[in-house]
């Protein structure tokens, strides 16, 4: 039984998962990025590709900083939601991919052997889930209004993060890496804190493009659109 650090965060290192838990998130894992490129191919304009491209770069150095919580640990940003608000579903999560791959293989910040998991966790759930989220609060509330977007979002990030956290730890105590209450308690404690960072920052640039760059948003709110295309003429 290996010990559970409470500093642990969802770039699950090696020898955490067993065999059965790894082989199946790296199915899914492989399955996804299929169907994400298959899908960035057929649907998605050819201005997507830089703006793919400028999103894994921000989002892979906001992953680098850390911000503290209490007790002494501290969160970083994760980036599905963003990607997924940004780019859409499919695209977000294949840059979220690319991200968690270049940090395992480059800077060892999540194990090889637990890739799949990671992408699983944080792609299909963070940017998929994260993404659909937010669509449905902010259908709910006011698809083109400032704060139908931004109550949408802040609900969407810290919802991502708390629940990706669990199914983590669902993972681990699958894997007999630790019993389910303790890996339960210990992640949905600090994600808890750190869902609400990722809720600040994930609205801190949405709410900065709605207002400059408005089309940059995937789903992109009709009303801000137009405004930018009067204040343009």
């Amino acid at each position: 039984m290996l010990s559970f650090p409470i500093h642990l965060a969802m770039h699950i290192p090696d020898g955490y998962l067993s065999l059965p838990v790894s082989l199946v998130t790296g199915i899914i894992a492989i399955a996804l990025i299929a169907l994400s490129l298959n899908r960035v191919q057929s649907e998605y304009k050819e201005r997507t590709v830089p703006l793919m491209g400028v999103s894994a770069a921000f989002i892979f150095a906001a992953q680098m900083v850390n911000f503290p919580i209490i007790g002494g640990t501290s969160g970083h940003l994760m980036g599905g939601t963003l990607a997924g608000i940004l780019l859409g579903p499919w695209a977000g999560s294949l840059v979220m991919s690319v991200v968690f791959i270049v940090q395992s293989v480059m800077f060892q910040d999540g194990g090889l052997t637990a890739l799949g998991a990671n992408i699983t966790i944080m792609g299909l759930i963070g940017t998929f889930g994260g993404y659909y989220l937010y669509r449905f609060v902010r259908f709910l509330i006011g698809h083109n209004t400032w704060f139908g977007m931004s109550v949408a979002t802040a609900i969407a990030s810290w919802t991502s993060v708390v629940v990706a956290a669990a199914v983590c730890a669902v993972l681990l105590a699958l894997s007999d890496t630790v019993p389910l209450a303790l890996g339960m308690t210990a992640m949905l404690t600090w994600h808890f804190m750190i869902g609400i960072g990722e809720a600040f920052i994930t609205l801190s640039v949405t709410s900065f493009l709605w207002k400059t760059r408005p089309e940059l948003i995937y789903d992109a709110p009709n009303v801000a659109i137009n405004e930018t295309e009067l204040d343009n003429l």
